[in-house]
């Protein structure tokens, strides 16, 4: 039985994914390199709800302006997001084999042309952003400064560069608490997800406190997504996720389930969720980021 919050978010996918697979797409084409364009299409054009994108026009539509202001954005992200799963599954990260129901990038096309492919998306993202028509210079400035925070040093790069680093700290029986855990994936996870609303308020031209909520519920939305994803990686399975599943266990991750058991990591996830919740309530349009706080904590991929 289909909840109202799923509803909600089946009919944001349908309205709003159409639009960003056409803009997603349109700028890769006649690349001088053939075998580098057809690397970026594979990942692209691989699947995904575009969870990032569709959270930033939602976003923008929250503080009453139009999807198609935060457009650029949306896309922004999702080549910032593609780029880092390529570079993520690579053998010297998290070595995976299987993504979206299909080899990963580096298996089909060698290690350099991922890499290439995916240093290509992180580059393309910030000119997508400086040619924004739909927004000011200001608002260009404002947008490259926050995805650059949140894929940077002080995004995903630190928060993977310290995942790594914690794995060797398992492997040698040094102390891995709670504090570090959820550093890491306020980094590596949850500072894309915090990027995705608050772009969204940057397009909408938010006043400063609808801002500071949007960002601080991506915050909370991003560290309850990989809460999520840590416990379907314990109890789920690779067909039912499109991604080998266990591997967390494998390679010796700290995890939310394997220090705070599964009911614990099911009443953080609870409690995250909550505070997204009422995080994004006072907003002028709130229901479906509100929905999707919802379905996200229980999806099933």
């Amino acid at each position: 039985m289909t909840t109202q919050f799923e509803s909600a978010v089946i009919a944001d996918l349908e309205r709003l994914v159409p639009m960003v697979e056409s803009a997603l797409l349109a700028p890769l084409f006649d690349f001088e390199a053939p075998i580098l364009q057809e690397a970026a299409r594979y990942s692209l054009e691989a699947g995904g709800k575009r969870v990032r994108p569709v959270l930033c026009l939602l976003a923008a539509e929250s503080a009453d302006k139009s999807a198609e202001t935060a457009l650029s954005c949306a896309i922004a992200l999702e080549y910032i997001h593609t780029y880092s799963l390529i570079h993520d599954d690579l053998p010297a990260m998290d070595d995976d084999d299987l993504r979206r129901g299909k080899p990963t990038n580096h298996k089909v096309f060698g290690e350099g042309q991922a890499i290439l492919a995916g240093d290509g998306f992180l580059t393309e993202a910030f000119g997508i952003l400086a040619g924004a028509a739909k927004l000011t210079s200001e608002q260009k400035v404002q947008a490259i400064q926050t995805l650059s925070e949140a894929a940077g040093w002080r995004g995903m790069v630190g928060g993977q560069s310290l995942d790594l680093e914690g794995e060797n700290l398992v492997k040698e029986g040094k102390p891995y608490d709670y504090a570090r855990l959820q550093l890491i994936h306020r980094l590596k996870t949850g500072a894309l997800l915090r990027a995705s609303l608050e772009l969204g308020a940057i397009a909408a031209g938010a006043d400063g406190g609808i801002r500071s909520a949007l960002r601080e519920a991506g915050a909370a939305l991003g560290l309850a997504f990989q809460i999520r994803d840590d416990i379907l990686d314990a109890t789920s399975d690779s067909e039912t996720m499109g991604k080998r599943v266990g591997k967390d266990e494998g390679k010796n991750k700290i995890t939310y389930p394997k220090l705070l058991g599964l009911d614990g990591a099911a009443k953080a996830l609870e409690d995250t969720t909550e505070r997204a919740v009422g995080l994004l309530a006072p907003l002028p349009n709130p229901s479906s980021l509100i929905a999707w706080a919802r379905f996200l904590s229980v999806r099933a991929n």
